[in-house]
């Protein structure tokens, strides 16, 4: 589920930061403190609630006591860990490190997903949003929304950033072509449901069957999520209906 793992990102300075919490491996505790020397770890900002982001937050504050732990709030998702969480809204700026950085709710992966924006050098600490070489998974068992994640994808593009540093994989450095590709692949995605309840398939499963071939079992219930997804939002926009567990196209009348 997330490669070679997830990175956090330090910002050392007067409010020394740490944006994600990760899982309280304690190699990581041991390499924070190692980069923060002699400095206390002031504030985590949490991008959002999945357990590889703020699972890690208990054995950071059993680590740094007087830290800060910082996110928007998902009521139901954040009592798993249960922490002192102060809220941040979309719009607000925080000081961290050295640096002043701008709240951006981009929320489609998760509810309450939140990026960090730097405005003088439009460097966006991305969380999950984008993951270069990789899409973006839309669980939507844990309130994931595709509609919520393709309007977070143009926000974002129109800051036109200049370098996205997410929690998985490498910088991206044109952030720019990777969000158009992005909502391109959506858009064939999406094409490719339509197209297979136009043949007739009419659940996730059977859909997944067609769109996705030769994906290894282990990862069904992945592609089944990303379907379910699809259909969500071609429903709410009136191009889907369900009737319990059987999908079909909407028959416009031409009457």
């Amino acid at each position: 589920m997330t490669g070679a793992g997830n990175w956090t990102w330090l910002l050392r300075g007067r409010v020394a930061t740490l944006i994600d919490a990760g899982t309280g491996e304690p190699k990581h505790l041991d390499a924070l403190a190692q980069q923060l020397g002699r400095a206390d770890l002031t504030q985590v900002l949490v991008t959002h609630g999945h357990t590889d982001h703020a699972s890690g937050a208990p054995a950071l504050r059993g680590r740094w006591p007087g830290a800060r732990f910082r996110k928007m709030l998902w009521p139901e998702r954040d009592a798993k860990w249960p922490m002192p969480w102060e809220p941040i809204a979309d719009g607000d700026v925080v000081e961290a490190g050295d640096v002043m950085l701008t709240a951006v709710h981009t929320p489609g992966h998760a509810p309450d997903h939140l990026c960090f924006w730097h405005e003088e050098s439009r460097s966006l600490f991305c969380g999950d949003l984008a993951v270069a070489g990789s899409s973006v998974w839309i669980p939507v068992s844990l309130q994931g929304d595709l509609g919520a994640y393709l309007a977070s994808l143009e926000r974002v593009l129109a800051l036109e950033p200049a370098r996205m540093y997410p929690a998985h994989g490498a910088v991206i450095d044109d952030p720019t072509a990777l969000l158009r590709r992005y909502l391109q692949h959506r858009r064939d995605r999406e094409e490719q449901v339509l197209d297979a309840l136009a043949r007739g398939d009419y659940d996730p499963e059977t859909i997944v069957a067609r769109v996705y071939e030769d994906l290894r079992e282990s990862l069904l219930p992945l592609a089944r999520e990303g379907v379910l997804a699809n259909l969500i939002k071609l429903e709410r926009e009136g191009r889907v209906v369900r009737d319990g567990e059987r999908w079909t196209l909407e028959m416009k009348s031409t009457s």
